[in-house]
């Protein structure tokens, strides 16, 4: 089924949300290309707001990269096809499609080994200095497009990315069937993690917050434990608390915050041999117990971004076996853009996923 699409002409405006400056967000007029060979031309249709793109927003970097000009943010986002480059024959004007944000070169070591996340080369939309999705049109490499079936809506596609995530950080630590696990942080990449997780069979699962509404969602999306994360305990004891609450120390623990004292808790909470993997972004260097997970030979892994992962994630949704799109808490219009910023920048306001339409 063909997506509501408008080809634009010569004279139509291109639309995009541009960090300014650190904590200074605007929508600006943006070049409108022509695809180039190899290349569509994609409207824009639905763009999820990623906590890495407040981050840039508030902060003019995320993790190790910092904005030096102004970008633009987004990506996570599905679209509709509007023109065709030179050499493109897999797609037809009209098509529903996905975006993997990331291009690859295609040439080196790690990319001819299958790691192409890791191409030192990669140009990652919305990570500085690249620019990203979030804009009415841009064009982009059909190799790294893949066409939506009929049952993923419009939500559902701009949620590929996030899942994507989930997919790689449980393949990171090679998670099993009936396997024990922690998740720590009930934001949309731990809630879609436990969804993940759920579906390939892992239990008993325990997912931590320190907001109690967003346990609530882990309850009714299936978590065997949602457990509240009390102030004043020491790292130790709330490990301790998961051990407990779980039942066992689990075999895998999935940090999904960034934050440093979590990361401590997920690594002491790991049984003996177990494996930590460091999901969310947070600062640069933070203080780890390193005797605690060498003795114990606790396996530390790092996460970024993902590889062949959009595949599986698009087949999860069309087979039924995952849903995840009551995650989407809000939407607003595009020239409402700032306010969506606003709303998912404000724990307050209750939003776990909020999302951008054209």
């Amino acid at each position: 089924m063909a997506g509501s699409y408008q080809i634009p002409s010569e004279t139509t405006k291109n639309l995009a949300v541009q960090m300014k400056r650190a904590n200074e967000l605007g929508i600006v007029e943006y070049p409108l290309e022509r695809p180039g060979k190899g290349e569509c031309q994609v409207q824009v249709k639905c763009t999820g707001i990623c906590g890495s793109d407040v981050h840039l927003w508030k902060d003019g970097r995320i993790g190790i990269f910092d904005a030096k000009k102004p970008i633009v943010l987004g990506h996570e986002s599905m679209g509709v096809v509007t023109a065709l480059g030179e050499g493109v024959t897999e797609f037809k004007v009209g098509d529903r499609v996905a975006i993997e944000p990331g291009i690859p070169c295609s040439e080196c070591e790690q990319c001819m080994g299958g790691h192409y996340n890791l191409c030192p080369d990669v140009l990652f939309k919305s990570t500085p200095p690249y620019d990203g999705l979030l804009a009415n049109y841009i064009t982009h490499p059909a190799r790294w497009l893949y066409k939506l079936p009929d049952s993923i809506s419009d939500e559902e596609g701009a949620l590929l990315e996030p899942l994507s995530v989930a997919i790689a950080a449980l393949e990171r630590v090679n998670a099993r069937f009936g396997s024990s696990l922690l998740i720590c942080g009930c934001g949309p990449i731990g809630l879609i993690v436990l969804a993940v997780a759920k579906a390939i069979g892992m239990g008993p699962i325990i997912i931590t917050d320190v907001q109690e509404s967003r346990l609530k969602w882990a309850k009714e999306m299936g978590a065997t434990h949602a457990h509240l994360i009390e102030k004043g305990l020491t790292d130790v004891q709330v490990a301790e608390d998961i051990r407990r609450i779980l039942g066992e120390a689990p075999e895998y623990s999935l940090e999904c915050t960034g934050v440093d004292t979590s990361f401590r808790v997920a690594i002491m909470a790991t049984r003996n041999g177990g494996t930590c993997c460091m999901v969310g972004v947070g600062k640069n260097d933070q203080l780890l117990p390193v005797n605690n997970f060498a003795m114990r030979e606790v396996d530390i892994k790092g996460l970024f971004r993902y590889h062949h992962t959009w595949p599986k994630a698009i087949r999860l949704l069309d087979s039924g076996a995952l849903n995840i799109k009551q995650l989407v808490t809000h939407k607003f219009e595009f020239k409402d853009a700032l306010k969506a910023f606003e709303v998912a920048s404000d724990y307050s306001q209750g939003s776990i996923k909020v999302q951008i339409t054209n």
